[in-house]
């Protein structure tokens, strides 16, 4: 099959320089005359995305399960344009995606105290309406300590950015990371390197040339078709 153009995915806590990174990234791709495509989740332009930017600014109220589902309804308006634009040659940059929805929602004690079978452990449920979403081919996570981005200008002015959430969400993270990174069906494959933690605390340059080191070998293309995210939990 002809190749197609990668998929990637920069994810971190609030304040962890990820739309810094994410801008400086498509900037440099955009100046080597490389097709591009920046997108930021969620995606506050669309009908549902006016919602949750209500919501995440506080100016309305609306259940943790709804608000979660809307997240992923706001991902899965955007699905067939992701997978239109990598086969058509023209790599998607993603600020924020499926991991972001899933570990800010997990970390919620409203959730958590929905599933007490399951020792109060939400990430199964709100995983489940993103499995087979596009996957990406590389997703980065920008790693800070709450107690670094807490330090960072504008910390604080939306609705989960405070140090006791951000701590479960950084652990949420870490679990999903784990899952990504784990081999598939016991077999050590590239899926065990789409998962990558970078140290967000460092100087915002010396940041920006790992991102490039890791982006820079999936700019000549990806030979397998586009992924699904989770789609082995499918059958399960």
């Amino acid at each position: 099959m002809p190749r197609r153009a990668p998929f990637i995915v920069i994810e971190g806590l609030d304040r962890s320089g990820k739309t810094t990174q994410t801008s400086l990234l498509h900037s440099h791709l955009e100046s080597l005359k490389i097709s591009t495509k920046l997108l930021k989740f969620p995606d506050r332009t669309t009908a549902i995305g006016k919602m949750i930017d209500s919501y995440l600014r506080s100016q309305s109220e609306l259940d943790d399960h709804a608000i979660h589902l809307l997240f992923s309804a706001n991902r899965w308006e955007l699905a067939p344009t992701i997978t239109s634009l990598l086969t058509s040659g023209t790599l998607v940059l993603c600020d924020r995606y499926a991991f972001s929805g899933i570990a800010f929602s997990a970390a919620k004690p409203s959730l958590r105290a929905t599933f007490p079978s399951t020792e109060n452990d939400a990430l199964l449920w709100c995983r489940a309406p993103d499995i087979s979403l596009p996957a990406p081919d590389l997703t980065i996570f920008l790693d800070i300590t709450p107690d670094q981005a807490k330090l960072r200008g504008g910390y604080g002015e939306e609705r989960y950015e405070k140090e006791e959430m951000q701590k479960r969400v950084r652990e949420v993270f870490h679990r999903l990371g784990e899952e990504m990174s784990s081999p598939v069906d016991g077999v050590n494959d590239s899926k065990d390197k789409r998962w990558v933690v970078v140290d967000a605390g460092r100087e915002r340059e010396v940041v920006a040339r790992e991102l490039w080191q890791l982006v820079e070998p999936l700019i000549e293309g990806v030979d397998e078709e586009v992924g699904r995210l989770w789609e082995n939990n499918l059958n399960s």
